[in-house]
């Protein structure tokens, strides 16, 4: 079997993700090879919670996490492929890519064209693939952005924070090298009205006495931060006009949550799997996307749907604050609610 990955930039880089992952992946990685003590990510254990005045839940996370930058695990993976023979092309996007007699065509940006039997979509949150493939959520506008920076402060290693705002939340965690990953969700609303990320932080974010002390603390890393728009939650389809989709392309969870990557590792286990029987002849292609199809939703769809529904409890620094008082005394349920975005090993 050979695979292709084509990738619009050149690894290492970065990219707008919290860069916490739930333990339920570490058999799956370890089964892969990937050298956990050689990377040192950081253990996380617990999670804080604060209002936008500054009140607090910590509360253990059963199944535990840890932290680790894109940049790293994702240069990590790229070589594990290319060393089990995967062929890359880097620097360059897929543009469209047709189906026919049971075959695709992927035309690049550079004007070149490669075929294949299957093709996965891994291609994030929101692509022109999926104004291509005409998508029903790429029609509905979204109000969300996100920002990302690195940090190094002085702040417990073991701790992932999701810090509230007005119209927003702030997520920070420890990854490799005594650094952090501090990655913001808010609305393009609040970021016009300020006129600039940085006036905007220090209107809005800082009015949560946590943020404030780590913005004006805190070592920042970038020059400037990274940005992605357009973030939208609403729900897709597993497979689109036969493509197989995976990760965000598939759904994407509320980064309340925190829990996006383990979602997509998992998703690759299911599809992996799926595929090697495929090529094995035990599947067709339509049987092949209708068990994808049945199992993502098995796996995911409670998940997505729940993200949902907590997401819609903060974001209004009343009701958050409301909503993180009743917490505090109804930790139990807390707990609960963080392990219906989890899942189990694998």
């Amino acid at each position: 079997m050979q695979v292709l990955v084509i990738e619009k930039k050149q690894y290492p880089f970065h990219k707008v993700c919290g860069e916490y992952i739930s333990n339920e992946v570490l058999p799956f990685m370890q089964r892969l090879g990937l050298d956990f003590d050689r990377l040192q990510p950081a253990r996380i254990s617990r999670l804080q919670l604060t209002s936008p005045s500054g009140r607090q839940l910590q509360i253990p996370l059963d199944l535990g996490g840890f932290g680790i930058s894109r940049y790293k695990l994702d240069y990590e993976l790229y070589q594990m492929a290319q060393t089990a023979g995967v062929e890359f092309v880097l620097g360059k996007s897929v543009e469209k890519v047709h189906f026919d007699q049971d075959s695709f065509t992927a035309e690049l940006s550079d004007g070149s064209t490669y075929q294949s039997r299957l093709v996965i979509g891994a291609f994030g949150k929101r692509s022109r693939l999926d104004k291509h493939l005409n998508r029903s959520f790429i029609r509905q506008q979204s109000p969300y952005l996100g920002v990302k920076y690195h940090i190094r402060h002085d702040y417990p290693k073991d701790l992932i924070a999701l810090h509230n705002f007005q119209d927003g939340y702030c997520g920070t965690s420890a990854i490799e090298d005594d650094k952090y990953c501090l990655c913001y969700l808010t609305t393009r609303a609040n970021l016009r009205k300020h006129g600039s990320i940085e006036a905007m932080e220090k209107k809005v974010l800082h009015q949560n006495p946590f943020l404030k002390q780590i913005f004006t603390q805190a070592q920042f890393l970038y020059d400037k931060p990274e940005v992605i728009n357009e973030i939208s939650f609403a729900p897709k389809r597993a497979v689109e006009n036969h493509i197989l989709m995976a990760g965000d392309s598939a759904g994407l969870i509320t980064p309340l949550c925190g829990n996006g990557m383990a979602m997509a590792l998992h998703a690759s286990f299911i599809l992996s799997s799926l595929i090697i029987r495929y090529h094995r002849g035990e599947l067709s292609r339509s049987e092949l996307e209708n068990a994808y199809t049945r199992q993502w939703k098995k796996q995911f769809t409670s998940r997505l749907w729940i993200g949902r529904q907590i997401q819609r409890l903060f974001g209004d620094p009343w009701l958050t604050e409301i909503t993180v008082g009743f917490f505090r005394k109804a930790q139990p349920l807390a707990q609960f609610l963080v392990r219906q975005t989890h899942g189990e090993t694998f």
